[in-house]
């Protein structure tokens, strides 16, 4: 199948094949601007949206227009298409990393501090020693690699690298997309216009430092190599080369099974859709990945499935309750509102522009059927779980390599079989084979540079639109790590909630209680009365283990802006424990405040 290029280029020659360097660098150069003009010590419910320098959008605006006018000429160098998604990622998943002074996101730290605990204890633990925390040791695959990163690197914490992750892991998905896609077309414009697309779409934040980051990367990496290598025509060329590609893929499935708990489900389901099209009907690889993953679950990951499996069970089929938002993760005020909109829209706009592709391009639809299939597959996984109120985004996040192929096609010329080419040509079609005529700038072209610009700039407030949330300023750092550098063990830290850095630190010999989590009825008691009860919580720890009360600028922006206690009600709390003599102030800085309780008064009188 030939994809043929509607226009030809302008001119020719070295200025010709140079230009695109233009956009691309005034682009970085305006983002380079941007990140050095872009104050991030005071964000508000925008996140990093209101925060950024306008030369930021320029940049953005100034790249994605380069891109599609480079990209749409089928006789420009790949590598010119490659160095603008290069662009992309740097101004999508580096920007952070630059302008933050230390990593976002709770569940980076809480990663941090897994990583930490492995190599302290030195090997893995029950739940009789750490609790709740075991089932990381249960799928101990990433937090052992980085681990040993950690000590190949020689640094104290793998916070030191852990803000770039977004960055590396996204590049991870690079080569897995490029094979993918190219196994369906050779035509460059389409290709590297669905990477773009993926790119932009991906705003589910999966990417951090996080073994699901890993893990999808390489479930990527298995499609890529089924696709390519277990079609029917892959095995007549090359039996004996079958074995040595079972190797690959079983070397891959092992790391995702040890290091995620839903990333081989969804292989499992994408495997099992490929084998209902012909072209796919090998199952060693459905088989490979089921076998491995019922070995660990019935080994290693069987305590924590023992206790799960009732309530697992139970949501099976429920798909009301598995997509719907529980209390504490609605968006609350403007700004949280824009970004859930911008993230829905976005992602919408995307579906939809697949579905455009599958309509218009009859050829590709019937080439690329295996692809559609990968995108359809995690659909049914709505009704399997809730998988804690996020199913919705992670099966966003797997249908993406397929949707945005398919999206892809909606934004570019039709596709033409070899047979429909050469009858073009024979009749002398010069319109149709795109072979000569002058350049003319259309609805075809500006049309769909509409849709890549909004959606490209769309990405920015989805992704970073809580930042607010997500960014922990180096006061709240050092206020955290104050706390645990003099608790002793057996302390008990009672907070909001776990949206701040460093809260699972010493985990295995510090408790935690975070009391947004509780019953809504004791949040209530905490509210009316906050001293008297939050005392009474705290009181049962036995020396030499002290309790703690910690509240801090992430606690307040996570409280406030996904609908659970308002900044009147926390300042409320804050003020009752500040007065009462029960508690002591520790330490105080304009992130946050920390209190002990005094153990000699620790009963309510």
């Amino acid at each position: 199948m030939t994809d043929l290029s509607d226009l030809p280029p302008a001119w020719s020659g070295r200025r010709a094949l140079a230009w695109p360097g233009v956009p691309l660098l005034v682009a970085l150069a305006l983002w380079a601007y941007a990140v050095r003009h872009t104050d991030v010590s005071r964000l508000d419910d925008y996140g990093l949206v209101s925060a950024l320098h306008p030369a930021f959008w320029a940049g953005l605006a100034v790249l994605t227009t380069g891109f599609w006018f480079t990209v749409r000429d089928a006789r420009r160098p790949g590598a010119w298409s490659a160095a603008y998604v290069l662009g992309l990622l740097v101004m999508e998943r580096a920007t952070q990393a630059v302008l933050y002074p230390t990593p976002l996101y709770a569940w980076a730290w809480k990663h941090e501090a897994v990583i930490d605990h492995l190599l302290t204890a030195g090997g893995l633990q029950t739940a009789d020693q750490v609790g709740d925390m075991a089932v990381y040791d249960q799928w101990p695959g990433f937090f052992a690699a980085q681990a040993a990163l950690q000590r190949l690197l020689g640094v104290d914490s793998a916070a030191m690298f852990m803000a770039w992750w977004p960055l590396a892991s996204s590049l991870m998905l690079l080569l897995p997309l490029l094979l993918i896609y190219r196994t369906f077309t050779e035509d460059r414009r389409l290709i590297w216009t669905a990477v773009w697309l993926f790119y932009v779409a991906n705003w589910v934040g999966q990417d951090y430092f996080s073994p699901q980051s890993v893990a999808y990367a390489l479930h990527v990496g298995v499609l890529a190599v089924v696709l390519r290598r277990f079609g029917r025509s892959a095995v007549r060329r090359g039996r004996p080369r079958q074995a040595v590609w079972t190797v690959v893929i079983t070397v891959m499935i092992v790391a995702i099974v040890i290091s995620h708990q839903l990333t081989p489900g969804m292989l499992a389901v994408c495997l099992l859709a490929l084998c209902l099209s012909r072209r796919y009907r090998d199952w060693v690889p459905l088989v490979t990945t089921v076998v491995i993953f019922l070995a660990w679950c019935l080994t290693a990951a069987l305590p924590f499935l023992s206790a799960a499996m009732p309530d697992m069970i139970r949501s099976i089929g429920d798909v009301g309750a598995n997509v719907e938002t529980g209390y504490g993760a609605t968006p609350t005020g403007t700004g949280a509102i824009a970004t859930s909109w911008a993230a829905r829209l976005l992602s919408g706009s995307v579906l939809l522009l697949a579905a455009v592709g599958v309509l218009r391009q009859r050829v590709l639809r019937h080439r690329a059927w295996p692809l559609l299939l990968v995108a359809a597959a995690p659909l049914p996984m709505f009704a399997a779980s809730s998988y804690g109120s996020e199913m919705i985004f992670r099966v966003l996040l797997f249908m993406l390599p397929g949707a945005a192929f398919f999206a892809a096609a909606a934004l570019l010329p039709k596709v033409r079989t070899l047979a429909a080419d050469a009858a073009a040509q024979e009749t002398g079609n010069r319109q149709a084979t795109g072979t000569a005529g002058p350049r003319r700038w259309g609805i075809g072209t500006w049309v769909p540079l509409a849709a890549l610009l909004g959606g490209t700039l769309a990405f920015v407030p989805a992704y970073s639109g809580k930042d607010r949330i997500n960014y922990f300023p180096p006061q709240e750092v050092a206020l955290v790590r104050q706390l645990f550098d003099q608790a002793p063990n057996g302390s008990l830290v009672v907070a909001a909630n776990r949206n701040y850095p460093d809260a699972y630190a010493d985990y295995w010999s510090v408790d935690h209680y975070w009391f947004l989590d509780d019953a809504r009825s004791h949040v209530d008691r905490i509210v009316r009365s906050p001293a008297a009860t939050l005392a009474r919580d705290m009181a049962g720890v036995d020396r030499p283990g002290r309790a703690y009360f910690l509240l801090t600028q992430g606690q307040l922006a996570n409280s406030e802006m996904n609908g659970q206690l308002d900044k009147a009600q926390l300042d409320r709390i804050r003020k009752s424990v500040d007065a009462s003599p029960r508690f002591r102030l520790v330490a105080e800085n304009s992130a946050g405040w920390l209190y002990v309780l005094k153990q000699s008064e620790g009963a309510e009188r």
